[in-house]
This record gives structure tokens, C-alpha cells and sequence, in this order.
């Protein structure tokens, strides 16, 4: 079983993926255009879809206001001084996407050198066919940290390494998608963003 931080790919990413990324207040500002106009950013509209997003703004407001670094993790971030690129593939109505993104943003808000920008994954599958979680699943978010020269350093996702393996957990136990949603975000809740943050550090001390 593929352990959810996987190091085993290293890509050259293409400028123009992060030349078209969007910066987090503008991944914000286009969850917010679709949802006035009743849509969500899925090339598929449907209504659980929108009303996901909705919740997911919820969501990222109460992180933006609430999450905190951990010291560990903040001291390393500190000590990042060449340009790095955090590639962000993913889609407002992800749920594990809500949970995550804005702790990102936090880490990144830290150190100049760091550039946060997001995709959306069902506009650039041919970057996240690169990225698939188990060799065939297309599982968001996906974190991919480049260097000065867009060489990938390491990638992350979709969610917490702890967070996947009950995931895994669950799925063999054929528990319905309902409940495992409502799982994990009760896992989220309990964790408070530290998971994702130790996942991150280790990865980060990795490739000093």
C-alpha cells in the first residue's frame, strides 16, 4: 500500500503550470464568483457539489482565522532561502482540499522565498495524471514543491499520512461515502491542522 507522502516521483514541472497558478486570495475570489452564480468550479455541475463548496468556504474562513503554526515547523520554514514554488492542485469543492489549503497558505505567508499557487485539477489533468495517488487515483489536494528552477523537491497529499491510512481503513470495512466524509472531517476537527504540519516538516527536514 502506497504510503500517502511519496517521494518516488521527481518531475521537472513546466513553467506554464506555474505561470497560470493562482495566488490564494484568487483561488478564494473564484470560489466565490461560481458559488453567485449558483456553480461551483466542477466542469460537472451538480447540486451536492455546490452545496459542498458553500460549506468548504465556511471552512477555509474558520482556518484562515484559527490555524496556527506549529514552533517546529515555522523555525524550518524560516530557514528556506532560495526561491521555492508550492503547486496546489485542486478544487473548491474538495472537502480535504478545505481542510488544507488554508494551512498552506499560512506556511507559505511565512517565508518570502516561498510562492503559493493553486490549479485546478479537472483544467490540468495531464499534471495531475503525474501525481496519482496509489497509480491511479486522482486525489486532492496534491501539493508539489518545486525549487528556483522548477525541479520537483518533494510532493504531499491528498490528506494527512495518518488521516489516508484510516481512509484506507474505512474503505475495506465497505463503510458508504457518507459516513467516511463525515469521518474524516471529524478527524480534521480533533487534529487541528497538526498532522498536516508534522507530514510537512518531515518532508521539508528530508530535503535539506
Amino acid at each position: 500500500m502506497e504510503a500517502v507522502i511519496n517521494e518516488a516521483i521527481r518531475n521537472h514541472v513546466s513553467t506554464t503550470y506555474t505561470d497560470r497558478g493562482m495566488y490564494y486570495d484568487e483561488y478564494r475570489r473564484l470560489i466565490d464568483a461560481f458559488l453567485m452564480v449558483g456553480k461551483s468550479t466542477a466542469k460537472r455541475e451538480s447540486e451536492s457539489l455546490v452545496e459542498y463548496s458553500k460549506l468548504n468556504v465556511v471552512r477555509m474562513n474558520r482556518l484562515d482565522k484559527t490555524t496556527e503554526i506549529i514552533p517546529e515547523l515555522r523555525e524550518r520554514i524560516s530557514e528556506i532561502s532560495a526561491p521555492q514554488t508550492w503547486l496546489v492542485l485542486t478544487e473548491g469543492w474538495c472537502g480535504d482540499a478545505a481542510q488544507i489549503v488554508p494551512v498552506l497558505n499560512k506556511i507559505a505567508e511565512l517565508n518570502s522565498n516561498i510562492q503559493l499557487k493553486f490549479l485546478l485539477r479537472d483544467e490540468h489533468l495531464e499534471l495531475m495524471n503525474q501525481y496519482l495517488t496509489n497509480g491511479k487515483s486522482q486525489s486532492i489536494p496534491k501539493l508539489v514543491v518545486l525549487d528556483e528552477h522548477n525541479n520537483e523537491l518533494f510532493n504531499w497529499g491528498p490528506r494527512p499520512h495518518a488521516l489516508q491510512e484510516l481512509f484506507y481503513h474505512m474503505k475495506a470495512n465497505a463503510m458508504n461515502n457518507d459516513s467516511i466524509k463525515e469521518e474524516i472531517h471529524k478527524w480534521y476537527a480533533k487534529d487541528k491542522t497538526v498532522s498536516i504540519q508534522k507530514d510537512l516538516l518531515a518532508l521539508l527536514q528530508d530535503s535539506l
